[in-house]
C-alpha cells in the first residue's frame, strides 16, 4: 500500500523555549526561548532578514532544543547487577548473622531473583566501555555509588519471590540506601580504581560521561529491626563522623527539637521503613546539595534525581540555582514515577528549578504499542510527545525509555524491541535503555522476578551477534551522527496503524540539516511516498547509504522493511517556501 502524506497539518513545536523560527521574506520574526545561545542564532537570522527581503540571504532558525546534553544517548547500568570487573571487592563473607551475597529467592517453578550483592562494580563496566561506545551510546546512567549497610536488613515484612513494597532481608546492593553521601562503597571501587579515575577513564578511553544517580527523599530502611543495626538509620559526614541516627525508632517517635541526631528526619513516615530526611532543614539541604556538589568533582557530567516528586520544588529550586552557579549547563532529570504529563512536567518549570524528567507517560504508551506492535497503533504515542500546546518547558529535554528497574521489563518479542529502539532514537527526547535490553534480558519481569539479575559478561560477549543489540546499533548510531535527531524540531506528517512519517529539522549556527523518519513495525515491507514539504537537493538514507537527487516537485518513493526504518537527510538550509510557511504559521500559534 502506497502511504501518500500530502496536505496535513504539520505539528511544529515552538513555544516555551523548545524552538525558535527567525527570519522570514516579507515576514515579522520573534524569540521564544530563555538560551542566550538560541537568542543569539535568533538575532543573527533576524539581522539577514532585516538586510535583505531575498531569499538567498534569509536565515531561518529551527532547533528543538539548545540543551548541549540533548545530543546524548544514555545506558542505564545497575552497577552491582552489570559485570564483576573485580572480584577482591566482592565482601562475600560480609554481614555476619544478616549476609549480603547473592541472598537467592525462589519461585515455585524454579525461577531466581537476589537481593544480595552479585560483585559488579566499576571496573566491570569500564571493561566494556567499547561495548557500551559502540552499540551507540554516549553515556552511563549508573545507580548510586554511595556507602550502604554491610548487613542485610533485618526489620519490615521478609520480602519474597515476586514481592513489592518490603525490605525485610534486602541489601543496598542497588545504592540507594546511603549511610554516607560522600563515600563510595566498597564493592563498587577497586584499589587501582577511585570513582574520579573511572569517570575520567570513561570520558578519554571511550568519550562516555557519567550520569551519577543522587538522593534526597530518603537515607536508610531505619526502623523496625529487632535490634539496632550498624548502618540503618545513620547517615556520616564527609569526614565520617556520625552526623544523624534514627536509633530504630519509629518516625512518630523521633525527636528533632531535642535530640541532635534525629534533626536530620521528620517525624513521619514516606517509603517503606526508609529514613525520611527533612529537606527543610538548611543543615540537610547543605549536606545533600554540597554532597551533590562534591560528586561533579569527581567527574559527574549529569545527574538522574531519585523519587523528586517526594521532596518539595522549593529544595530543587535552590540545589538547581545553586549547582548551576558553579556549572551552568549542568544537567538534571528526574525520577517523577507518575503517569500524568501535567504533575510530572512541574519539575521542569524555571520556578521549580528547570529539572528534567523520566517521560513516563511515552513510557507507558510504548509499552501498549511495542509489546503487541502488530496489534497497536503509531497514534496512540503521537499525543505523548507534547510537540505544542505541552505542560512541559522543553519536551526536547525529557529522558525517554520503555522500562527500567523500578518497574517490569517491557515484554516484547526481538522485534517488538526492535520497533521500540527505532522510534526511541528518532523522536524527539534523550534516549535510555536499560542494560540487558539490547537482548532481551529477563524480559517481562519485575524487580523480584529477575528484573535486576546479574547481567555479566558472558551476555555481553554473546549480545554482539543478538538481533536485538545488532539492530539497535544501527539507529543509534545513526543518531550519534545526525544532529538533527538530537536537536532538531520534530514535527509529524502522520502517526497510524504500523507508519509513522515525520520530519526533524535543524537549522542553526551548528549545523543544517532536515532529516525525514519513516518507521514501520509491521511484519511486511510499506510502500512510502512522502511529497508534501518535500525539498529539492540530495538526500541520503543513513542506514544504508542509498542516494537520491530530487527536484522541485518529486515526492521521496520508497519501501521500508518490516520491523524497519529510514532516515532520509538532506544537508544545507531550508529550500521550501511551504515548509517555512507552515513553520511560521506554527509559531505564531503558540
Amino acid at each position: 500500500m502506497i502511504h501518500k502524506v500530502k496536505n496535513l497539518t504539520v505539528a511544529v513545536t515552538l513555544a516555551l523555549g523548545v524552538g525558535t523560527i527567525t527570519g522570514c521574506a516579507n515576514s515579522s520574526a520573534s524569540i521564544s526561548t530563555d538560551s542566550p545561545q538560541l537568542k543569539a542564532e535568533a538575532k543573527s537570522a533576524m539581522s539577514a532578514s532585516a538586510a535583505s527581503t531575498n531569499k538567498a540571504n534569509t536565515q531561518v532558525t529551527v532547533l528543538g532544543t539548545t540543551t548541549p546534553f540533548a545530543s546524548e544517548a544514555i545506558y542505564f547500568v545497575m552497577t552491582d547487577r552489570f559485570v564483576d570487573g573485580d572480584p577482591s571487592n566482592n565482601h562475600e563473607e560480609q554481614g555476619g548473622e544478616f549476609p549480603t551475597w547473592q541472598l537467592p529467592m525462589e519461585s515455585s517453578d524454579g525461577e531466581k531473583a537476589y537481593v544480595g550483592y552479585m560483585g559488579g562494580d566499576l571496573k566491570g563496566v569500564l571493561n566494556n566501555g567499547d561495548y557500551i561506545r559502540d552499540m551507540g551510546f554516549t553515556a552511563v546512567w549508573m545507580t548510586p555509588v554511595l556507602e550502604n549497610p554491610n548487613q542485610s536488613f533485618s526489620g519490615d515484612e521478609q520480602i519474597t519471590y515476586g514481592g513489592a513494597f518490603k525490605d525485610g532481608g534486602k541489601t543496598g546492593y542497588h545504592g540507594y540506601w546511603a549511610t554516607n553521601f560522600y563515600k563510595a562503597d566498597e564493592h563498587l571501587i577497586s584499589s587501582d580504581l577511585s570513582v574520579k579515575q573511572y569517570t575520567t577513564q570513561m570520558r578519554e578511553n571511550f568519550g562516555l560521561k557519567s550520569v551519577f544517580d543522587i538522593v534526597a527523599n530518603h537515607g536508610t530502611p531505619s526502623f523496625t529491626m529487632p535490634s539496632d543495626q550498624p548502618g540503618y538509620g545513620e547517615i556520616y559526614n564527609a569526614e565520617g563522623e556520625l552526623v544523624a541516627d534514627h536509633q530504630n525508632l519509629a518516625p512518630e517517635d523521633l525527636d528533632p527539637k531535642n535530640n541532635p541526631l534525629h534533626e536530620f528526619f521528620h517525624d513521619y513516615p514516606d517509603l517503606v521503613k526508609l529514613s525520611n530526611l527533612d529537606d527543610q532543614n538548611p543543615k540537610v539541604r547543605d549536606y545533600l546539595i554540597n554532597s551533590y556538589l562534591y560528586w561533579i568533582s569527581q567527574g559527574a557530567d549529569a545527574f538522574r534525581i531519585d523519587t523528586i516528586r517526594h521532596v518539595p520544588h522549593d529544595f530543587w529550586r535552590e540545589m538547581s540555582d545553586r549547582v548551576r552557579a558553579e556549572h551552568p549547563d549542568f544537567f538534571m532529570f528526574g525520577e517523577s514515577f507518575q503517569y500524568d504529563a501535567n504533575f510530572i512536567a512541574q519539575h521542569t518549570l524555571p520556578k521549580n528549578g528547570a529539572v528534567s524528567v523520566l517521560d513516563f507517560p511515552m513510557q507507558e504508551a510504548m509499552v501498549k504499542v511495542f509489546e503487541k506492535p502488530l496489534e497497536s497503533d503509531f497514534a496512540t504515542l503521537a499525543d505523548t510527545l507534547y510537540l505544542t500546546h505541552g505542560p512541559y518547558n522543553n519536551p526536547y529535554d525529557l529522558t525517554t525509555f520503555y522500562d527500567n528497574h523500578d518497574m517490569a521489563r517491557i515484554n516484547a518479542t526481538d522485534n517488538g524491541f526492535i520497533n521500540a529502539h527505532n522510534w526511541l532514537f528518532t523522536v524527539r527526547g534523550i534516549p535510555v535503555v536499560y542494560q540487558g535490553s539490547e537482548i532481551g534480558f529477563m524480559r517481562g519481569t519485575s524487580e523480584h522476578q529477575g528484573n535486576r539479575n546479574y547481567f555479566g559478561q558472558d551476555n555481553i560477549d554473546n549480545a554482539k551477534s543478538h538481533p536485538i543489540a545488532t539492530e539497535l546499533a544501527k539507529i543509534a548510531n545513526v543518531r550519534k551522527n545526525t544532529p538533527a535527531l538530537q536537536r532538531g524540531l520534530q514535527f509529524n506528517l502522520e502517526l497510524a496503524g504500523h507508519e509513522a512519517t515525520f520530519y526533524r529539522v535543524l537549522q542553526s549556527d551548528s549545523a543544517q540539516q532536515t532529516a525525514l523518519v519513516l518507521l514501520n513495525k509491521a511484519d511486511k515491507p510499506a510502500d512510502f511516498s512522502v511529497d508534501e514539504y518535500m525539498q529539492a537537493g540530495t538526500w541520503t538514507e543513513q542506514l544504508s547509504g542509498e542516494t537520491r537527487e530530487l527536484v522541485t516537485g518529486d515526492a521521496l518513493t520508497t519501501s521500508v522493511p518490516a520491523n524497519g526504518v529510514q532516515v532520509w537527510v538532506r544537508e544545507g538550509a531550508l529550500d521550501s517556501d511551504a515548509l517555512e510557511a507552515a513553520l511560521i504559521k506554527e509559531m505564531s500559534a503558540q
